[in-house]
This record gives structure tokens, sequence and C-alpha cells, in this order.
């Protein structure tokens, strides 16, 4: 008798972090089902970037599927391999490319310190952007006030360093903490004291 597998707690879900992926996808590992790049030549972050939010996805769809045919086999009737790469293609195809982090600022922003730490490096390597610009602009001034100019942006590759392949999870994965020494803890403190107002002094609905 077929017995459904699953988590102690919080189902299937099996979210990863950018750290591990990153550090494995410019490895040429092609982690989580990603396109296995030349760790020699390295990638763009756009490229990084949109490798990171597809294999978030996938891994979503296929917990979606996977839900479903443990609910299957639950009411008896098992899905075949077929029909769960079915399900898991119809979630996918279903899921807002902004769903789930990270965005693209947020994305560059934590590639910036894996710089800084010497993680990873520019490879040399430059092209010209394929969309013919970028999200960039800058504002001129001329006589008649101001105007905003789209200004293109080459794709500059990356690649992993020895140190990056050195590093630990927790040193890729808080780079503020690996590079300044400054916690989390310490950088997100509690500070306000939440208590609870009588009825009498609530303010008012509109």
């Amino acid at each position: 008798m077929a017995e459904a597998l699953r988590p102690p707690r919080g189902g299937f879900l099996r979210p990863f972090g950018v750290a591990i992926f990153i550090r494995d996808y410019l490895a040429g590992v092609g982690p989580f089902g990603a396109d296995r790049i030349n760790p020699a030549r390295g990638a763009p972050q756009t490229d990084i970037h949109a490798a990171y939010k597809l294999a978030l996805h996938q891994a979503m769809a296929e917990d979606a599927a996977a839900q479903d045919a443990e609910e299957a086999i639950r009411r008896g009737k098992p899905l075949t391999e077929e029909e769960k790469e079915e399900r898991s293609q119809h979630y996918l195809e279903r899921i807002p490319s902004k769903l789930t982090r990270m965005r693209y600022p947020s994305f560059t922003r934590y590639f910036r310190f894996l710089l800084q730490l010497g993680f990873v490096e520019r490879t040399g390597e430059r092209e010209g952007s394929l969309i013919g610009g970028s999200p960039d602009a800058r504002v001129e001034r001329t006589p008649r006030g101001t105007t905003l100019v789209e200004v293109p942006q080459p794709r500059v590759y990356y690649r992993l360093t020895d140190k990056g392949r050195a590093a630990t999870i927790v040193e890729l994965s808080d780079p503020i903490m690996t590079l300044y020494n400054y916690p989390r803890e310490q950088r997100s403190p509690k500070r306000r004291k939440y208590f609870r107002v009588p009825p009498h002094r609530r303010r008012p609905g509109p």
C-alpha cells in the first residue's frame, strides 16, 4: 500500500536562499534545476537573478503538485508521473513573476556586498544590454525643465572566487555581518514596547 510522505510541519514548501543559489550557480553546478554555466566565464547579475526567480517558481509549482499527489493517494487514486508533471506545469504557468522574493533592487544590493567581500569578482567581459536600455535613468536639466533620459547599461559578467567557494553559508547569507561584524539582532532591535490600549481611549473608526 502506498503511503504519503510529508514533513511533520509546514507541508512540502522547500525554500532555498539566494546565497546558496548564487554560489552554486556561479560554480557551474546548476542548482535547483537551473541551467549550468561556464564558471570561468560567469554570468551577469540579470541572468543570475532571473535564474534564481525561475528556480523558486519551479520549486513552488513542484510543491503544489506534490500536495495534489498526496491528496490523490489519500483518496486511493494515485497520480501517474505524467499527471504530476502536468500539475506542476499548470501551477508554474500561474505563478506571477513578482510573487516571490527577492526583487531586483534588493538582489543588486546584496550582490554588491558579495563583491565587496571578494566572494565574487568581475571577469572583465562586458556586452551591450539585450533590450537596448535599462531601468536606470538620469535626469537632464534643460531650459524647459527636466527630462528623464534612459541610459543603456552594459551587462557585466561576474564569477565566483576561491574565497567565495571557501566561504561558509553563514558568511554568504549575511554579508553585512561578515563585512562589518554587525549582527542582525543589533540591526533590527525591537525598540518599541507594545501595550494594550483601553477600549475607552481607542480612536473611533470613520
